[in-house]
């Protein structure tokens, strides 16, 4: 008996230290479309589009290497959930069973037209897009940008300078779980187009910009697509804040996350900017963020590396 019994224990521990592998498995599925269709309805299914190439050379706009990692450590914390990479080249033609689309593009026009994730949005997916992607043309993508996460990058009246806020107070909200005051360099766009009375918005991290972000470009001659405008330049020198990053609860109780940072591909290594962009495409997919959000370790640069050569592997 008592060896009967030593058996079973044995068993069981077995048993146990295995269910962490599964989730270790998991991330390493992240090309896997069709298991991802036929998961359970309760694993939410996350779908991540990014864009290829570099911009400005290596590191800058290395979206591909960015949704590898968040799809397997979104994998890798919740068993619960399924993200997989799509390239842009191999846009994915179902959204049917999609919970959540997370963009990471050079410019999101084609996110905001696309039919399939318009149809996702309607049924309540989540969706988040991430730096670039959060740039539309204004009036129709535009209009569809506010349905979908409550605010984008408008040309003409929103800035893209490359800056470094000091986001010293963070907000109570399920996306800032975790995250600590930091300051970090990064084209963190701002003055962007939000729904009329911010309905629905929640400021996520905010800051004060200096006068020159938009001074220094536009130099008050005709107004840039990205440069600067009077609007921005009076924002600016009234002392607003500007809100780089916001949640988004639709009217019909779907999520949506607007994160403009993310140029900088090593900014990564920031704990609680990695912490926020974590939280976040967790909290758009309806998973229950961590009370210190999702853990993950600071990267090194061989991770760093790692995940540029697997985001050269997306099919």
């Amino acid at each position: 008996m008592k060896i009967l019994f030593r058996w079973a224990c044995v068993c069981v521990l077995a048993a146990v230290i295995v269910l962490p592998a599964t989730a270790g498995e998991r991330a390493r599925d992240i090309f896997n479309y069709a298991a991802q269709k036929k998961a359970a309805s309760s694993v939410k299914k996350i779908v991540i589009i990014a864009d290829a190439g570099t911009h400005g050379g290596k590191g800058n706009h290395e979206f591909k290497a960015g949704a590898v990692y968040l799809a397997q450590t979104l994998n890798a914390n919740y068993l619960n959930a399924f993200a997989v990479v799509h390239k842009h080249t191999a846009w994915p033609k179902d959204l049917s069973h999609a919970d959540c689309v997370i963009v990471l593009l050079n410019h999101g026009g084609r996110a905001a037209e696309d039919k399939n994730i318009q149809a996702a949005v309607e049924r309540g997916a989540g969706f988040m897009a991430i730096h670039y992607g959060v740039e539309v043309n204004k009036g129709k993508q535009g209009e569809q940008f506010l349905k979908f996460m409550g605010g984008y990058f408008e040309p003409y009246w929103s800035v893209n300078p490359h800056w470094t806020p000091k986001f010293d107070k963070i907000p109570e909200h399920e996306t800032t779980r975790g995250v600590k005051p930091f300051a970090v360099n990064d084209e963190w766009y701002f003055h962007m187009r939000f729904v009329n009375d911010m309905k629905g918005v929640t400021p996520v991290l905010s800051a004060v910009a200096p006068v020159e972000t938009v001074s220094k470009r536009w130099n008050g001659g005709k107004p840039g697509a990205h440069n600067g405008n009077q609007d921005a330049l009076d924002a600016v020198k009234a002392g607003k804040p500007q809100h780089v990053a916001w949640a988004y609860v639709r009217p019909d109780g779907g999520r949506g996350f607007g994160f403009t940072g993310y140029h900088n591909f090593n900014n990564l290594t920031n704990d609680s900017f990695r912490t926020l962009l974590l939280n976040a495409a967790a909290w758009t997919s309806k998973l229950e963020v961590p009370a210190n959000g999702i853990p993950s370790k600071t990267p090194s640069k061989d991770d760093l590396e790692k995940l540029y050569q697997d985001g050269e592997r997306i099919p």
